[in-house]
């Protein structure tokens, strides 16, 4: 009887096509795995889950025939040939997506790389089969396989027609938002960023999971395009007991995001892809009535948000200041700068740098004022070893012993404090040791003119370690001085405060990458030689050094 209702689960078109190895799973459920007390009536899957819930698991997890049968169901949209090479592949459970294109070879997409599962082009027979076994396509051109995770986009031509189909694999993964559970639970307002498939949905979903069960909180997910709880109007069980409210369309969502505060008196509201000025507005909204957000925004560091007029009031907002000239001397910067324009609508800030990094702004706002003086925020470097993640311990440590797998750093305070620390490096783990600064000098430089992102980029492009470089504003702390030459004459208040402390100077023509980036290289370069042997800065022309770092 167990056996008949798993096989129900299926609609009948999907049984037929799920690979072979899928089907001897179906066919032989784990039921010696099951608890002495498991109720063996009903459905194999919601007994399954009741199972979860009667042992008070604090994590959620998927029993591994339901992911089989999840992916099963991804596959089943796939050809007999393109599922078996897909099946056989060593990476199967790493699976990201599958590519197909009309005239060209369909791909599956590992994290080794892009994988051929067929000689034979796509063909238009081949897209008619896959797109009448989901959902219907919305105007945004996605449609789901209901009660999964699994996300099928479309490409259309000119037309209309369906030409090109991305689909792509979407997992409930249980500890995924495990480093940021301290702020979680301290009621923060959290605002997740980063670019495409870095994992911010599968963070923000096992964080409403969490709010909901564990701290039993009332947690109403807006869920733009189903990718949160799933397609179909019963939501994934990767969502634990949080709600769900569908959103028509994406022009709609704002008018949702309201919607759900007024109607259901939800205590944190989750939202996915905050990307118009109206959606900002009523997100800054909901925060003014003490509701605790969650939401994602595509992005790589906060400075992007800054730059986005859309998005700008998610951090406060920016204005242009005049200031007094007395205040522009003791700044030493020009009268006209840019401010914060007012409270930020989440009190931190997340950039996932990648699935097992994240960077944490615990105070936005001072992380937005820090980026707007030129000076650089305080940061925390979370990181995760995915291999070991079920033993990593639940609240934030600091340089965690060598058998824990949750490691913090502090990017900018960890300098200042490393000589009130009593740890050892064969105390840290391996890759904390590395990245140690009690290794190295950091070349501290002082920017005049030119943006942190445009230098840490610079950084990031040189593949230097990020404890090499600290961006300080305090010049008489500096070892070097990287400014724009147009900004440099404006002021020579500057030149002198560095001539006075023996500060070389290096200038750019403009700010653009390539020549910051030849910049840096050059600085580091005589840091590493020494800059106490290096020429004095006053027998060299300005115009010669601005020349070297011209751009040929």
């Amino acid at each position: 009887m167990l056996l008949q209702l798993n096989l129900l689960h299926l609609p009948y078109y999907h049984q037929p096509s799920l690979p072979n190895s899928i089907i001897l799973k179906l066919l032989t459920p784990p039921i010696s795995s099951l608890p002495q007390s498991f109720p063996r009536t009903g459905s194999g899957r919601r007994a399954s889950l009741s199972a979860c819930h009667s042992l008070g698991s604090p994590v959620f997890s998927l029993p591994e025939d339901e992911l089989d049968v999840e992916l099963g169901r991804l596959l089943a949209l796939l050809p007999e040939e393109m599922r078996r090479r897909v099946s056989d592949h060593p990476e199967l459970h790493q699976l990201m997506e599958v590519v197909m294109d009309l005239g060209r070879k369909p791909l599956a997409r590992f994290p080794s790389g892009d994988f051929v599962i067929s000689e034979f082009p796509i063909t238009v027979q081949d897209i008619e089969h896959a797109t009448a076994q989901v959902g219907d396509f919305a105007i945004d051109n996605r449609a789901g396989i209901s009660r999964t995770l699994h996300r099928i986009s479309a490409i259309r031509n000119r037309k209309g027609a369906i030409i090109g189909l991305t689909c792509r694999v979407g997992r409930a993964i249980s500890g995924s938002a495990k480093l940021l559970q301290d702020l979680v639970q301290d009621g923060a307002s959290l605002l997740l960023i980063g670019p495409p498939g870095v994992g911010k949905t599968t963070i923000i979903r096992e964080i409403a999971r969490m709010l909901a069960n564990d701290y039993k909180k009332r947690v109403m997910i807006v869920d733009t395009s189903n990718e949160i709880g799933g397609d179909g109007d019963i939501p994934h069980a990767g969502i634990g007991s949080a709600r769900r409210m569908q959103v028509p369309n994406a022009d709609m969502q704002h008018k949702v995001l309201i919607e759900a505060v007024e109607n259901h008196m939800p205590q944190v509201i989750v939202i996915d892809e905050i990307g118009t000025k109206l959606e900002a507005m009523a997100a800054s909204t909901i925060a003014q009535r003490g509701i605790q957000l969650v939401a994602t925004a595509h992005g790589v560091t906060i400075e992007n948000l800054i730059m986005n007029p859309s998005l700008e009031m998610l951090v406060g907002g920016v204005q242009s200041v005049t200031l007094g000239d007395e205040e522009a001397s003791r700044r030493g910067v020009q009268k006209t700068v840019l401010e914060r324009k007012g409270p930020s609508t989440f009190s931190s800030g997340v950039e996932i740098i990648s699935k097992t990094q994240l960077r944490i702004h615990r105070s936005l706002e001072a992380t937005v004022d820090a980026i707007l003086s030129g000076r650089l925020p305080n940061v925390e470097v979370r990181k995760m070893k995915s291999q070991e993640q079920e033993n990593s311990p639940k609240g934030p440590v600091i340089n965690s012993s060598p058998n824990g797998n949750v490691m913090y750093e502090d990017a900018v305070e960890q300098a200042d404090d490393q000589n009130d620390q009593n740890v050892s490096p064969s105390q840290l783990p391996n890759d904390v040791v590395e990245d140690s600064w009690e290794h190295k000098v950091p070349l501290r430089l002082f920017c005049y003119g030119i943006l942190e992102a445009t230098v840490m980029q610079g950084v990031k492009q040189l593949k230097m370690n990020d404890a090499a470089l600290q961006l300080t504003d305090n010049i008489s702390e500096a070892h070097a001085l990287l400014a724009l030459q147009a900004k440099l004459k404006k002021n020579p208040r500057i030149q002198a405060a560095a001539k006075s402390h023996d500060i070389p100077i290096y200038v750019t023509k403009t700010s653009s990458l390539e020549q910051v980036t030849k910049a840096i290289q050059a600085l580091v370069d005589d840091h590493e030689n020494g800059l106490k042997d290096s020429v004095s800065m006053d027998k060299i022309k300005l115009s010669e050094k601005i020349d070297a770092l011209e751009v040929v």
